[in-house]
């Protein structure tokens, strides 16, 4: 029906991930990480990444997060950042503001909260850093 760019963290499976957080675990504190990320638990506090995020279905996570691209099967309560793309599937909740070059809220979803489209260039990104 429509295309969507920048996909591929869909394809990836548990083992492409360099770190999980297993089902069984609950983390409290802040999460920083610089290559693929999946959460299957718990997780509060707050999340920063140069890299991909990926909750999964039935993982809970209530913190700001701040990620290249986020793919939500489970449940966030927070804000999200996703400079790339934020991607929540029909099983996936979030209850935050979405920020995002790229957002997508599959038809099941549910969302509470603004939603804001941001156009990342290069001349953006200069403009931000000179400020």
């Amino acid at each position: 029906m429509f295309e969507i760019k920048d996909t591929t963290l869909f394809d990836l499976d548990e083992e492409d991930f360099d770190t999980v957080l297993a089902e069984d675990i609950a983390f409290t504190g802040n999460i920083k990480f610089s290559k693929p990320f999946m959460i299957k638990g718990k997780v509060n506090g707050s999340i920063m990444a140069s890299s991909d995020l990926l909750i999964d279905t039935d993982a809970v996570v209530n913190a700001d997060i701040n990620a290249n691209r986020i793919l939500v099967k489970g449940r966030v309560k927070g804000n999200i950042f996703g400079k790339k793309l934020i991607f929540v599937t029909s099983a996936g909740s979030v209850d935050g503001d979405l920020t995002s070059a790229q957002v997508v809220l599959e038809p099941g979803s549910t969302f509470t909260g603004k939603c804001t489209m941001i156009k990342e260039s290069k001349d953006s990104k200069d403009s931000k850093e000179a400020k």
